[in-house]
């Protein structure tokens, strides 16, 4: 599991810094997520192929969260994209994108379809036979969901030693990674436990941004390989935190405690502070395993 941080400032894009966009590798999947002002300078940036985009999840329908969204369906149109592209978020983000398209008379050339979500409860938006994604609710000033991305169990692993040993044909090797047992040709049952090994334990990688304090997620993301939180503020501006309805670094590392996740991925600072240093000193007096989330940073698990 791969995670590319590709923006990860809040509000507005500087000279160095970008709005929020992150591109996760899970399961031979790359699935875009946000899409501020500059993603798709930054995806060429990091020799990112656009062809392998085809699942954009937008949190919320503020402008460093998915303005930069038109700009990259419109991109893919002029690369003459051919496979379909779907956009999971919101309601309003259907006719926040298209309106643009019809006012500029370019439509895309490729099938372009929309997603909204609704719900105020977790639900299963994207699944197939490696990944499930589901919302994660959280408390902003407008509608916003984080959102859960989980590998499914893998097949069993062949253990080529016991496979040798027993002498077993390898026209039985995809059947003994499917948990089947063997039946040699002497008529002997080796059981599948004797041949295979326990899959990797399935990862997951929870994105929870832009929200107030909501320890009510922790069910929802317990036990998690990864997690981004915002962390806009420090402890010290508190009570600005309560006013937009953003997180403190203290608090990212108090849910990140609390649903036991093993890495703590720290983003969407703040310009005000001179060094996001200070955001890991703050969340690790909390939780001690903390990262720090950069654009072009390259986080593998």
């Amino acid at each position: 599991m791969k995670l590319t941080i590709l923006g990860c400032y809040a509000a507005t894009p500087r000279t160095l810094t970008n709005p929020t966009s992150q591109l996760l590798e899970i399961k031979n999947h790359m699935f875009l997520i946000d899409c501020g002002e500059g993603t798709q300078v930054q995806l060429r940036k990091h020799k990112i192929k656009f062809s392998r985009i085809n699942h954009i999840f937008i949190s919320h329908l503020h402008g460093d969260h998915f303005f930069g969204l038109p700009g990259l369906v419109s991109t893919f149109r002029l690369l003459g994209r051919e496979k379909e592209l779907h956009i999971h978020g919101p309601k309003g983000i259907k006719e926040a994108i298209t309106l643009l398209l019809k006012l500029g008379d370019s439509w895309t050339n490729y099938n372009l379809y929309f997603h909204e979500i609704t719900s105020k409860e977790s639900i299963l938006i994207y699944e197939d036979d490696k990944v499930s994604v589901t919302t994660i609710p959280l408390s902003h000033r407008v509608y916003t969901n984080g959102f859960l991305f989980q590998e499914k169990l893998g097949q069993r692993k062949l253990n080529i030693t016991a496979a040798e040993k027993f002498k077993v044909d390898k026209a039985y090797y995809q059947n003994i990674k499917n948990g089947k047992d063997v039946i040699l040709d002497s008529g002997e049952l080796i059981s599948n436990s004797k041949l295979s090994l326990d899959p990797d334990t399935p990862k997951s990688y929870a994105f929870c941004s832009d929200t107030a304090y909501k320890p009510d997620i922790v069910p929802i993301i317990k036990n998690a390989t990864a997690l981004y939180h915002e962390s806009t503020f420090l402890h010290t501006e508190g009570a600005l935190a309560v006013k937009t309805k953003h997180s403190t670094a203290k608090e990212a590392a108090e849910i990140a405690k609390a649903a036991n996740v093993k890495t703590l991925i720290l983003g969407h600072y703040s310009t005000r502070y001179k060094s996001i240093d200070l955001f890991k000193t703050e969340a690790e007096e909390v939780f001690a395993n903390v990262e720090l989330a950069r654009d072009g940073r390259v986080l593998e698990f």
